[in-house]
């Protein structure tokens, strides 16, 4: 069910979770846990699998967003996301639901309430000051990236009280395998240099994780990579790999209702990842990622 995890309790009272495809009830080419193309998926099956996901993870609900390749962030509290609102995490999707905020990024200040984005090659970045109890989440593709959202959401964080934010970057293409036409590839480097790569076949190609990671820390952000490459594993969801009959995985980040006093979230990656018992990690995890990472199923 998930590729990496950070629980609460030794992550500085912040949850972190990335799923993989195994573990749910969708049939087909989406893999079993599918949590978005609800177009094409069976409603019903998703909003299964995302019951399963919260359950495993122990929150009560999950906030999401109908992503739209933009560098838009929106604030969600329980007046924008209530316990009761209409469709839950499947917006318009649900019979009666309310249509999802048009936006890639999201922060929250909310305990217990879960950010998702939902990727398939995309870079699912999530954000957290663990001391001064903000979190956000970002839906990092090549558009938006380019267009600022990792910036966007960062600002909203600081707005919201965030000082020392860490940033965790989820599953996604990697430079090797997301060859592009050399404009579109010239066009992206020209707003984000570090994302300048050649695929495995020699040809231009685009790192977006280089580039968020670059990103960031010109922000002043540090983050650690997890989960590896989505269209090299056939554990996760891709749409480079499966076209579209992709399903899409989730990146999850929640603020645990009594955060644990003595470890931060903000720690250097090497002292997080030291905090986490190796025992149980998914077999999907990278071997450089085992140090920090708990699996809670799957």
């Amino acid at each position: 069910m998930f590729v990496a995890v950070f629980e609460p309790p030794r992550n500085g009272g912040v949850g972190i979770a990335f799923t993989d495809r195994l573990g749910g009830v969708s049939r087909g080419s989406y893999g079993p846990l599918n949590l978005g193309r609800t177009d094409t998926d069976d409603p019903s099956a998703v909003a299964t699998n995302f019951r399963l996901v919260r359950e495993a993870l122990g929150v009560g609900r999950v906030a999401t967003l109908h992503q739209v390749h933009s560098a838009d962030v929106v604030i969600v509290d329980d007046a924008s996301f209530p316990p009761d609102r209409p469709g839950g995490e499947l917006g318009a999707s649900a019979p009666g639901g309310l249509s999802l905020p048009l936006a890639d990024g999201m922060v929250t200040r909310t305990p217990g309430l879960a950010l998702c984005v939902r990727v398939a090659d995309c870079v699912p970045v999530l954000l957290a000051d663990s001391a001064g109890g903000v979190v956000g989440a970002a839906h990092a593709g090549r558009v938006g990236l380019a267009e600022g959202v990792l910036e966007a959401t960062v600002a909203a964080m600081r707005e919201l009280g965030a000082d020392r934010i860490t940033a965790w970057i989820g599953p996604h293409v990697c430079g090797r395998c997301y060859e592009v036409p050399g404009e579109m590839a010239d066009t992206v480097t020209a707003r984000v240099p570090e994302t300048a790569s050649t695929s495995r076949w020699g040809t231009p190609a685009l790192d977006l994780g280089a580039g968020c990671e670059a990103q960031l820390a010109r922000l002043g952000v540090p983050a650690t990579h997890h989960g590896g490459c989505t269209l090299e594993n056939d554990l996760l969801h891709s749409h480079r790999r499966d076209g579209a009959g992709a399903g899409r995985l989730g990146a999850f980040i929640w603020l645990a209702r009594c955060p644990p006093t003595g470890v931060s979230a903000t720690a250097s990656a090497a002292d997080t990842a030291s905090t986490l018992p190796p025992t149980g990690v998914s077999a999907t995890a990278s071997a450089a990622d085992a140090g920090g990472q708990v699996s809670l199923g799957g």
